[in-house]
């Protein structure tokens, strides 16, 4: 089939387009500047440098390359993310989810694409009452910290937009946390690492946060597989172990030999990181995978992130 993937130049391009590359598709890869042009094809796809809030750039890039499907992987994060200022540094990836998501779509039904997949956010979103792990039908967080809510609007917006795309296909993939190569959590270079081994990520409280990881190269397994399979709706795309941050942050600084993480109260916590931080790590709900790995035929290589944190962060320093 031929795909356009939107995002074509960050973590999850580097890992997605040589798959569907190997499972017969054509690609087109967009990202926002001609700089990545090398590394888009050196992966085996055609570039195209186009503006995702410009809606005649994307309609441009969209028209020229024709694809049957679209791939919606926008994101835009700073590399040194601050939870106290949660809003400010998601203020871009906020407009791709609500302005980008129109440009794509918007483009993509004047040239009768079939299928359009959009990234979402698995975790912090879902509503912090009831059990530790949600499934696509339980509800999102109707009162989050006042840092979140401009995200969590832009979240919505994406999911409500692309599910709402009939007659096109619309399916949105809530991914757990990235970690492996070339993520914030992973090497080389991964932004997440340096605090973890300084000690400046504590466990808040009794940790009992819960967190859904999923490594980068099952991420874009996932993603491969919602190419062609699965009905429209929302998958949970997450490893098989949700757990609490006392278990996975202790367990993360080993893989990464580093010291246990310190242990703060949480009046301590909310002081020095702001109260979104504090949900995160003490209320914060996992997500199942059933639904992905039910409708894609997928299975996560690493089942969990006990084994992939010591074997899949990446092998390189940078």
């Amino acid at each position: 089939m031929r795909v356009f993937l939107a995002g074509a130049g960050g973590a999850m391009g580097r890992h997605l387009i040589p798959r569907l590359v190997t499972d017969g598709h054509q690609v087109v890869g967009m990202t926002r500047s001609e700089s990545k042009r090398n590394l888009v094809q050196s992966l085996g796809a055609r570039h195209v440098a186009a503006d995702a809030l410009d809606a005649d750039d994307v309609s441009r890039a969209i028209t020229e390359a024709g694809p049957e499907v679209v791939l919606h992987e926008l994101t835009s994060l700073p590399g040194d993310l601050e939870p106290r200022h949660f809003d400010r540094d998601f203020a871009m990836t906020n407009r791709l989810r609500t302005e980008g998501t129109d440009n794509l779509l918007s483009a993509a039904r004047a040239v009768g694409v079939k299928r359009f997949i959009a990234q979402s956010y698995a975790g912090w979103p879902y509503e912090r009452r009831g059990g530790p792990v949600k499934s696509e039908e339980d509800p999102l967080d109707p009162d989050p910290p006042a840092q979140f809510r401009p995200s969590l609007e832009a979240i919505k917006h994406l999911e409500a937009t692309a599910t709402g795309a009939i007659p096109i296909e619309g399916l949105v993939l809530r991914y757990g946390g990235f970690y492996g190569p070339h993520t914030s959590l992973g090497r080389p270079g991964g932004e997440q690492i340096k605090p973890i081994r300084k000690r400046r990520f504590p466990v808040v409280g009794s940790g009992q946060g819960v967190w859904s990881f999923v490594h980068i190269e099952d991420a874009a397994g996932a993603t491969a597989a919602a190419v062609t399979k699965g009905q429209p709706g929302v998958y949970n795309v997450v490893d098989d172990d949700p757990a609490p941050v006392s278990e996975w942050l202790p367990a993360l600084a080993a893989a990464l030999g580093a010291k246990p993480p310190r242990h703060v109260p949480r009046w301590l916590g909310r002081l020095l990181a702001g109260e979104a931080a504090i949900m995160m790590l003490t209320e914060s709900r996992g997500a199942s995978n059933a639904k992905a790995k039910r409708e894609f035929g997928w299975a996560p290589r690493y089942a969990s992130w006990r084994t992939g944190f010591v074997e899949g962060l990446g092998s390189a320093e940078g």
